[in-house]
């Protein structure tokens, strides 16, 4: 899956926002993505089950600082100190399609 076309922390909303192409842009609120975090300490290696979800996650989390992951990934670390998660890109944009996500444009 190709990158999105632009990766913006817009932290004043509380979102992350991405741009798959010019008519397809999505904001996907911060509780939602870290809740979605697919590493090994939030998702059970054996069975898939996820132990931490969105549920967990709380009011106030925000990034605090954003990389590229070559290029099939962004690694966001947490204010809660939580940093394994690579977000794939196919990950991403199957978030974009979850309850709570918004399409902008």
């Amino acid at each position: 899956m190709q990158a999105p076309r632009h990766i913006r922390l817009l932290r004043e909303s509380g979102v992350l926002e991405l741009a798959w192409d010019r008519q397809d842009v999505y904001r996907l609120p911060f509780r939602l993505l870290r809740g979605a975090c697919p590493c090994a300490g939030c998702v059970e290696e054996m069975t898939g089950r996820r132990i931490y979800g969105p549920e967990d996650v709380p009011e106030d989390i925000a990034p605090v600082d954003a990389e590229l992951v070559g290029n099939y990934a962004l690694r966001i670390v947490w204010n809660d100190g939580h940093n394994t998660g690579l977000y794939t890109w196919e990950q991403l944009r199957a978030l974009c399609d979850a309850e709570g996500a918004q399409q902008i444009a």
